[in-house]
């Protein structure tokens, strides 16, 4: 009977074999923490998944006694054999974290490569401020221009983006682009980020993506803040210029595997280089509950608070600098500066609705409040009083963002379909550009008015599968309303103005071998108008359409070298140039741009690594003569790139140097924009609890202008206008020291 009963398990048992099942497992690390992206791979049915960020997979075509690699870049790679208990329960597993190995890297087992390995960058080359957190993205540059407290200009892929006309931006899922600022259309503020508060950043470039809508023509960046601290830290920063910063990382609860929670605070302070101290000081405050239910579903509550102030010299013009009357850090006008907060409110919440198909939402509020005061042009328009404009605005953004993703296969074919929709509300109180004297008297009101607008959109996104090819087709809609009040007028006026747009996406893939992939990526993109101007002109260039395309791809020719590369054109119906001083964004006609992206990633042993990014474009007018068709400020040559140690004996820093090329500043290029080479350098040592370290900006004195205008001016004492170079000189060499303590 026994032998019986054996002979009938066993018969089970290989039945069972037989037949491919699911299963289903969470992926998790050592601290109970749920990990997202790691691949989970059936080495005998070459089926496969992708963890969600609850850490859960769900593996189709499986059988008892297949063997499963589950992987992820910065973790041990683990084995499983499935047993029969496998499939009746849930399936733990336990990645221990350990260096970057870029050896270990699969391009067919990774979502989106590219963006994947800035995870790589991060990890060896961490940021310790906001403006340091975008350097991240490959081939973009930054620089500041009002004192450390002004949102950054922004450069990539051969476009003077200004403050975000061109590139959408969010963190969590709540939208850093303003649109109808009062100092530019799309300007995005990123200082209420602490940057030790960012786990991960996922950035594409072009307007290729279905689930990315206004300002992403050149791109779309995405920071996801981390859900847990490994442990509670306090961090001192002392350099030139009176500099310090306060860094306070606090974890809340223990590690479980159900909930956590933690605050992080951050004060910085700092007068710069300039004659005229900055006066600057700025406060962070972010604060983080995650939790876990026993199905997996996650909620994420996030509070943060920002404030800072700062007082700014300005653009200076060059000719003051040449004659002598002014040092490259002195100021015409050092009365300029501001004030800026931001408050933020964020709900998470996914869900599992079935095993191949999950609810993400979040829900955001958001009030913002600021206060700039400039001064461009200095006597051009005001001979007695000057120039200086005041820009302020009150607002409260409200809005929400829901997804639905499933997978299913029909036939051999593996289909992953992504659907959402979104709602984005600004309501702007008391937008205002006056002309003002000393930052104290108001001389005159140019516009004051409230304005409303809204954003509804919807996609959807779907990839097929299909052997070594992937299609994945997308389409988007979105819907706005523009509605503004001027109070100046002397009646009651409600302007409003309403548009719809359809942005149709098609991307293929081709995975010649797992280390070697091609892509062809294409689609419509836009950027919308301020509101002030679309109400004015009755809805003409209101949402100005971008056609781009990608051709590219990502090697690995080595065990330790990642390749990409890319040839792109893109193509606007309306370039924007915002107009400070008149509180107007005018367009400038159709554009065009042609470019070759090329990136590397070396990994010359375990703790040593190698990384460079370099962008060389054609930007041009379409509708302009030749030789007077030049965008302005449109970087023709960009290159970012440095070496990177990563706990060598305790030792860990990096060498890094970015490079901006000479760029027209005028349209006929007569009057030229200087490039430069910029090197800094790190340094730490932990022990025990501690790190020691030391940081270097501008490690060889460069002279080197970090923003620069082609501006009309006219100084007091001049009878006629000027126009050339005005510009913010970039920091010269500067050092600060660092202790952390980690408990």
């Amino acid at each position: 009977m026994k032998r019986l009963k054996h002979i009938v398990l066993m018969s089970l048992l290989s039945c069972l074999g037989s037949f491919a099942q699911q299963v289903k497992g969470v992926v998790g690390n050592e601290y109970e923490q749920p990990l997202e992206a790691a691949y989970v791979y059936n080495l005998n049915s070459k089926s496969h998944a992708h963890s969600s960020e609850n850490g859960v997979f769900v593996l189709n075509n499986s059988s008892i006694g297949d063997s499963l690699k589950i992987g992820l870049l910065g973790y041990k790679t683990e084995f499983r054999v499935l047993e029969l208990k496998d499939f009746n329960n849930l399936i733990n597993i336990t990645l221990l974290e350990k260096s970057f190995a870029l050896d270990e890297l699969v391009l067919t087992e990774t979502i989106n490569p590219v963006s994947t390995i800035s995870r790589l960058d991060l990890q060896t080359s961490p940021v310790n401020s906001s403006q340091e957190i975008l350097r991240k993205v490959p081939g973009l540059i930054i620089g500041q221009h009002a004192g450390g407290g002004k949102a950054e200009q922004i450069f990539l892929r051969g476009f003077d983006i200004d403050h975000g006309t061109d590139i959408a931006l969010s963190v969590d899922g709540m939208p850093v682009n303003m649109v109808s600022h009062a100092h530019g259309q799309g300007y995005s503020d990123l200082h209420f980020v602490i940057p030790e508060t960012i786990n991960q950043i996922d950035f594409g470039k072009g307007g290729y993506y279905g689930n990315r809508g206004d300002f992403s023509t050149a791109g779309y960046v995405d920071f996801s803040t981390k859900n847990y601290l490994k442990e509670s830290s306090v961090t001192l920063s002392v350099g030139q210029f009176n500099s310090i910063r306060t860094l306070g990382l606090f974890n809340l609860m223990e590690h479980s595997v159900s909930q956590n929670a933690y605050l992080a605070t951050e004060y910085i302070v700092t007068d710069g280089p300039f004659e005229s101290p900055q006066n600057f000081n700025r406060l962070n405050l972010f604060g983080k509950y995650v939790n876990f239910s026993k199905n997996n579903d996650k909620i994420a509550l996030t509070l943060s608070h920002f404030t800072s102030r700062w007082d700014a010299s300005g653009q200076i013009p060059q000719r003051e600098v040449d004659n002598g009357n002014i040092t490259r850090f002195g100021a015409i006008d050092d009365t300029e500066g501001g004030n800026t907060q931001r408050t933020n409110f964020n709900v998470e919440y996914s869900n599992y609705l079935a095993d191949n198909a999950i609810l993400k939402t979040n829900s955001f509020y958001s009030h913002y409040g600021f206060e700039l005061y400039s001064n461009f042009t200095f006597f051009l328009e005001d001979p007695i009083n000057g120039d200086q404009i005041k820009q302020q605005e009150d607002r409260h953004i409200f809005g929400f963002n829901t997804s639905i993703s499933k997978e299913a296969n029909i036939g051999n074919i593996e289909v992953k379909t992504n659907s959402g929709i979104s709602l984005r509300y600004d309501i702007v109180n008391d937008i205002e550009l006056s002309k003002t004297l000393n930052r104290t008297t108001t001389l005159e009101q140019v516009q004051l008015g409230d304005l409303n607008q809204s954003n509804i959109s919807a996609y959807t996104m779907a990839e097929f599968n299909i052997n070594k090819f992937k299609i994945a087709p997308a389409l988007r809609l979105d819907y706005f309303k523009f509605m503004y009040h001027d109070k100046l007028q002397d009646y009651y006026s409600n302007q409003a103005d309403t548009e719809t747009m359809l942005s149709p996406k098609l991307n293929f893939y081709y995975n010649v071998q797992p280390d070697l992939q091609f892509y062809l990526k294409s689609g419509l993109s836009f950027h919308s108008n301020d509101t002030r101007v679309v109400v004015n002109q009755l809805g003409k260039d209101v949402l100005p359409l971008s056609y781009g395309s990608d051709l590219g791809t990502i090697w690995k020719p080595t065990s330790n070298l990642v390749v990409n590369a890319a040839l792109w054109y893109l193509f606007l119906e309306q370039e924007f140039v915002y107009v400070g001083d008149a509180g107007i964004v005018e367009p400038s006609g159709e554009t065009e741009r042609l470019g070759l992206d090329l990136g590397l990633r070396y990994q010359l042993n375990k703790w040593l690594y190698f990384d460079s990014d370099a962008t060389l474009t054609r930007a041009r007018s379409i509708n302009d003569p030749k030789g007077e068709n030049y965008i302005p400020l449109a970087p023709d040559f960009t290159l970012t790139g440095g070496l990177s140690v990563d706990n060598w004996k305790g030792f860990s820093g990096g060498l890094r140097c970015r490079y901006l090329d000479d760029r027209p500043a005028n349209e006929d290029n007569s009057i030229v924009a200087e490039g430069y080479f910029v090197t800094d350098l790190n340094a730490n040592y932990t022990f025990k609890n501690l790190t020691l370290g030391f940081t270097v900006e501008n490690l060889f004195d460069t002279e080197w202008n970090e923003t620069q205008f082609a501006t009309e001016s006219r100084l007091k004492n001049e009878s006629q206008p000027v126009e050339e170079i005005h510009f913010t000189p970039g920091t010269p060499f500067f050092i600060k020291g660092t202790v952390s303590y980690r408990f």
